[in-house]
């Protein structure tokens, strides 16, 4: 079965999300390590959901060594005719010191370095397989695809391996706030002291002065109301935060079926614009949706080249100008051909990431927007800004150039794995009024997931 991940389900099940079955209604698969405290239903629905990924047998086996892709280089690496570098023969000690040894040596080591001018793009992160165990991150993943409404049946094992990168990604963030904020609220209503001390422990997290205000405000008026305790007063702040969060956002973004979809993905260079597109273009190709990506970025230096690369590890397709300074205009126009005539459900686009200069960056994405106008007319059009969370409020700044000049609408936020700033997302939401289509929590291929603000938020301020 595929698993849609726009759609967040198995394509061939035609179940709806409904309540969990009751704890006797399930049957335990294994034991769980020991230590790992849980309940009973809990429990069941851990096990049940691993009794069934087990018998999907989702894990891919790993490739032999015969089928195994070699490490991805550029043309200017692999040129026709290039000789393999071979080691130096054994010589006899009158021969080791020649000039003619000398100089062949020097030759072969010069042929297996890279250019000083030649770009190298790292190889993806090989990622060890790691076989579903019922340990408390698996109980915890489990769990919170079962408050959402999932059977058993329903879960996958890339949802829980996801949930736990996830989890893992804003530990810094809420390993700052969490500890702190239940010393802080367990003190009863909130004197101005507390109110100054949360205040910070936000602005740190880069949550940003507009939702910080609203936070406080907020949580204070429930505890003027009643006393409550730690645990149910962080709750209380999770639901503050979803409901931040939940501002204009589609929970089943997606691509439309039936009609061409075209994503245009802007950002600043260095925001990870480039290697999103290939996971974008992983997901759709892994959800079942037909994929083109079209590189636009005609300007910046190996930006072809390094999405030609991540497109070919999910076998996408680019459409590319060789051709130094083109018009990313044109490179659209003959994408958009192309998508036409291969019935593409998703035209990705990459677009110009430079802020220098916002008049050219405006006229660039201006023109971009009228060719799809004219060729694609009856397409639907998103705009989504890629931005890098450990940035913070300098991203956030980023942010307000490009709405302005890009038309956005949506975010994708990366590197979150990274940052003890996880809380840039609220920020973006409440100051920009945009929503997060998508983040990213890790450098592979799998990181990068469409968002979701229960699953963030349990991520954020889960014990």
């Amino acid at each position: 079965m595929a698993f849609n991940w726009f759609r967040r389900r198995f394509e061939d099940s035609d179940q709806t999300p409904q309540d969990p079955p009751p704890a006797e209604s399930v049957l335990p698969a294994e034991t769980p390590e020991p230590g790992v405290q849980v309940d009973f239903d809990r429990l069941a629905f851990a096990k049940a959901a691993l009794q069934n990924i087990q018998r999907r047998q989702e894990l891919p086996e790993e490739p032999s060594q015969e089928e195994s892709i070699p490490a991805p280089t550029l043309e200017a690496d692999t040129a026709e005719g290039a000789a393999a570098p071979v080691a130096p023969p054994d010589l006899p000690l009158w021969a080791r010191d020649s000039q003619e040894v000398q100089e062949r040596l020097a030759a072969l080591q010069a042929a297996a370095s890279p250019s000083p001018a030649t770009p190298v793009l790292s190889e993806e992160p090989v990622e060890e397989q790691v076989s579903p165990q019922l340990n408390e991150n698996f109980l915890w993943s489990a769990e919170i695809l079962a408050a959402q409404g999932r059977l058993p049946e329903q879960v996958s094992w890339e949802e829980i391996t996801w949930l736990q990168k996830l989890r893992q990604g804003l530990g810094k963030t809420r390993r700052n706030l969490l500890n702190q904020l239940k010393a802080i609220v367990g003190q009863g209503p909130l004197n101005q002291e507390g109110v100054a001390a949360i205040e910070a422990l936000l602005l740190q997290a880069d949550v940003g002065v507009a939702a910080t205000d609203y936070i406080v405000e907020t949580l204070q008026q429930k505890l003027r109301q009643e006393a409550l305790p730690p645990d149910q007063a962080v709750q209380y702040l999770k639901q503050i935060l979803r409901e931040i969060l939940e501002q204009s956002h589609n929970p089943s973004f997606a691509p439309q079926k039936g009609t061409l979809n075209i994503w245009l993905v802007t950002g600043v260079n260095g925001a990870g614009k480039t290697t999103t597109i290939g996971k974008l273009a992983h997901i759709a190709q892994k959800s079942g949706y037909r994929c083109l990506v079209a590189a636009g970025d005609t300007f910046r230096a190996a930006a072809v080249q390094q999405l030609q690369i991540w497109a070919q590890r999910s076998g996408i397709e680019v459409v590319a100008n060789t051709g130094q300074n083109t018009d990313p205009a044109a490179v659209v126009f003959d994408a958009i051909n192309a998508a036409q005539a291969r019935e593409i459900d998703l035209l990705l686009v990459d677009t110009a990431g430079r802020l220098q200069n916002k008049k050219n960056l405006m006229e660039e994405l201006s023109k971009i927007r009228r060719t799809i106008s004219r060729k694609a007319p009856t397409a639907h059009v998103e705009s989504l800004l890629v931005l890098d969370a450990t940035l913070g409020q300098n991203g956030l700044r980023q942010a307000q150039v490009f709405a302005e000049a890009a038309q956005l609408s949506g975010v994708v936020l990366t590197k979150l794995d990274g940052s003890a700033r996880g809380g840039v997302a609220l920020a973006v939401v409440q100051e920009l009024g945009l929503p997060i289509r998508f983040i990213g929590a890790g450098e592979g291929i799998e990181d990068l997931r469409p968002f979701s603000s229960y699953e963030f938020v349990e991520a954020l301020l889960s014990s």
